[in-house]
């Protein structure tokens, strides 16, 4: 599928992240959000009326619409392959929530098919297309600290069951804080050291019964069904080595992603969009945090939809591809499978594309396509 102009977008999934993905969608000039869909009926009419767009009565007939060209998946990750498979099968490039699906012969599937159709598949998270990561990764190729030599990354919380008011599916195959909140992390790590090649790790499930803790279930009991603290050794193919560690069973909130090189410490902001990188020289264990803000435009959740579309006009895969994506889910279902087995090494096979980083004045709000920003 070719084209000129603003890209058509629809989105299938009307729940609590479609706010931030149309918020920036409507803000960017290169995007024409056209319409959305959800299995709730009353979900999409609430969101169609609030941003503007049309309402469809299902995923189906926003498939069919001719001026959807590329849509965003924000489903449960269980509807990640179904719904991006039929997104391919009608025609539509693809941008979807992480996990790219839950299993590889899913995301395979689902790859194979768009390069058959000639379409191109996206998915999150996009955090690495934003100034703070892509200044982390410009300062380390610049060579700010030296040649990178490990990696220690910390994702510890209570759980979204405190505050969400339906977590059940966060707590569900394909979910946990390691397939809910360890893409950012994963994304992050092979995005800035490359590719990785071996896991070993070790899973816990405290509790098998959580309890919604906010809403309209507040009280209710649900089942869990993953591990709920997983600690990880990881091996990358350039001979970085890592700890990670991601847990909703902690009640000290903390995020940390720091890479060691041989001439300093790197702290990268991997938890959003902004903020500043921070880097501690090596030879001076009493020297300060040196903080180097990011240059570039603000961004949010939504930004690669933007990059996504620019490079489907351009006919160049996009940065945030299903290939990157479909390395992760490896790494984490590597992960995931090490644990079951009680911590057996897993080597992997699959390998991540080199993602070169964006310009510094990359901007989702500038209309750079033809006829962007006019009245349609």
């Amino acid at each position: 599928m070719s084209g000129t102009g603003p890209v058509g977008v629809g989105v299938i999934g009307a729940g609590n992240i479609s706010d931030e993905y149309l918020r920036a969608m409507s803000a960017a000039p290169d995007l024409r959000v056209v319409a959305i869909a959800d299995l709730d009926p009353g979900r999409a009419a609430a969101q169609a009326a609030a941003y503007g767009i049309a309402q469809e009565p299902a995923p189906a007939a926003l498939l069919a619409r001719d001026d959807v060209e590329l849509v965003v998946n924000l489903t449960i990750p269980a509807a990640h392959a179904e719904v991006g498979l039929a997104a391919v099968e009608a025609g539509k490039h693809v941008w979807a929530e992480k996990p790219l699906a839950l299993d590889r012969a899913d995301a395979q599937r689902l790859l194979d098919a768009a390069a058959v159709a000639g379409v191109v598949v996206g998915n999150a998270p996009d955090t690495i297309l934003g100034e703070a990561i892509q200044h982390s990764q410009r300062l380390l190729d610049d060579g700010a600290i030296g040649a990178p030599r490990t990696l220690l990354t910390l994702m510890q919380g209570p759980g979204p069951d405190v505050w969400h008011p339906r977590p059940q599916f966060l707590f569900a195959r394909g979910a946990g804080p390691l397939f809910d909140i360890g893409p950012y992390y994963v994304s992050t790590m092979v995005q800035l050291l490359g590719s990785i090649v071996g896991v070993e790790a070790l899973g816990s499930r405290p509790r098998d019964v959580r309890t919604v803790g906010a809403g309209p279930e507040a009280g209710a009991g649900f089942p869990v069904e993953v591990w709920t603290h997983v600690s990880v050794l990881l091996r990358f193919a350039s001979g970085v080595i890592g700890t990670s560690v991601f847990s909703f069973d902690s009640w000290v909130e903390r995020q940390l992603f720091e890479i060691t090189g041989d001439a300093g410490t790197l702290e990268v902001p991997v938890s959003g969009f902004d903020g500043p990188s921070r880097i501690k020289p090596a030879g001076d264990r009493t020297a300060p945090w040196r903080e180097l803000p990011p240059p570039g435009t603000p961004r949010a959740r939504g930004a690669g939809v933007v990059e996504m579309g620019r490079a489907v006009r351009a006919g160049v895969p996009p940065r945030a591809s299903g290939d990157l994506a479909f390395h992760v889910l490896d790494v984490m279902l590597a992960i995931e499978e090490s644990a079951d087995a009680g911590g057996r090494a897993i080597e992997l096979t699959s390998r991540a594309p080199r993602v070169e980083p964006l310009p510094t004045d990359w901007d989702p709000t500038a209309a750079t396509l033809p006829d962007a920003g006019r009245a349609s």
